[in-house]
């Protein structure tokens, strides 16, 4: 069999640009750019294969897992790097396709590439699912403002109690206006009745799916934490999907991008804000969860009904993780603030959360 070439991929939307290079040296075996379609890549990788024994490589990207999935059913080894942990030299001020292409084969072949967890196909449809809720949710923000921006330009502004409860929305369907000012008011709120309406859909999917195989038993672990409940545990469980993948809980802290910066030389140590390397959307999530640690440690209905039936370990470290998220809480934002507190507790929150789940 032939020796092994190492190849790295820039794929995009209309095209995939090769650079191969062998097992040793630096020479570059072969440059090709290819058109992004199935028949074509397929026949000019199979070709290749059967000369240099591929191992490809390309970036995470919009284009998702599709070259992968092409190349792995044709028995093609690739893998999907993670663009955040790719080595850059600070002086190479030079980017082409070609370059970026060759440097990931170099890179690849070092060893020094971070690979990303290849879902399956079952489990990015759910992925999306929950993906797809958060980008509604994103949608219904954006309604509810330029609702009130409309009212608020024309001196309308509800005094009578918070936005968006059911006062609100009956002083909201009661205001009429004038002309076409009328036409437009009403299609603003037809229009966020609708998003309301179909993120509720969403959350009905979300709820039946966290009900299946293989995410039951593992979201219920996850709602036995204070601040956690079904969505949150789908967030989390879609996007890590293996916690066993992580040797470590500072290991999955980093992949959430909630570790220090830090930049020290000689015997100067200064570190700096979170990293924000990682996947945001369980960065985010876990911080909104971490509010609820402000509060002093209780059991409330709620969450006794998430623990009941779950094994006495699980129940203690979710009491642990109260009590003593609770007290750094409260010792950091008295000394600083307390949006810095809350990042220090879902730092060790993603702890807990790997204790149990690893």
């Amino acid at each position: 069999m032939s020796s092994i070439t190492y190849v790295g991929m820039d794929v995009h939307q209309d095209s995939i640009v090769l650079a191969g290079v062998s097992v040793q040296g630096s020479d570059r075996l072969f440059e090709i750019r290819l058109p992004n379609d199935h028949a074509v890549f397929m026949r000019h990788m199979k070709r290749l294969n059967k000369r240099h024994n591929l191992r490809c490589c390309y970036e995470a990207s919009s284009c998702g897992y599709v070259v992968y999935r092409w190349l792995n059913k044709s028995g093609i080894a690739c893998d999907i790097i993670a663009p955040s942990l790719i080595p850059h030299k600070p002086g190479d001020r030079i980017k082409t396709d070609k370059r970026d292409a060759l440097n990931l084969a170099l890179l690849y072949r070092a060893g020094l590439l971070a690979r990303v967890h290849i879902p399956d196909e079952n489990e990015q449809g759910v992925r999306s699912l929950v993906r797809g809720r958060e980008t509604l949710h994103r949608e219904v923000v954006r309604s509810r403002q330029y609702i009130l921006k409309f009212l608020q330009q024309r001196g309308l502004v509800f005094r009578e109690g918070s936005n968006w409860t059911l006062k609100h929305w009956k002083y909201l369907r009661d205001l009429s206006f004038s002309g076409s000012e009328e036409s437009i008011y009403r299609l603003y709120l037809e229009l966020l009745e609708y998003k309301l309406t179909q993120l509720n859909e969403l959350d009905r999917k979300i709820e039946e799916a966290s009900l299946s195989r293989p995410y039951s038993d593992r979201v219920k672990i996850l709602r036995c934490f204070r601040g956690i409940d079904t969505l949150t545990a789908m967030v989390l469980q879609t996007e890590v999907v293996d916690f066993s993948r992580f040797a470590g809980a500072e290991l999955l802290m980093s992949y959430f991008g909630l570790v220090p910066s830090q930049h020290s030389s000689g015997d100067a140590v200064r570190t700096g804000s979170i990293t924000k390397a990682g996947n945001n959307r369980c960065r985010r999530i876990l911080i909104e969860s971490s509010w609820h640690y402000q509060h002093k440690p209780s059991i409330g209905q709620r969450l006794k009904k998430c623990q009941k039936g779950q094994p006495a370990h699980v129940i203690a470290v979710s009491w642990k993780a109260q009590c003593r998220l609770y007290r750094k809480f409260w010792k950091i934002a008295n000394r600083k603030d307390k949006n810095k507190a809350v990042v220090a507790v879902a730092r060790e929150l993603t702890g807990f959360i790997w204790s149990v789940m690893h």
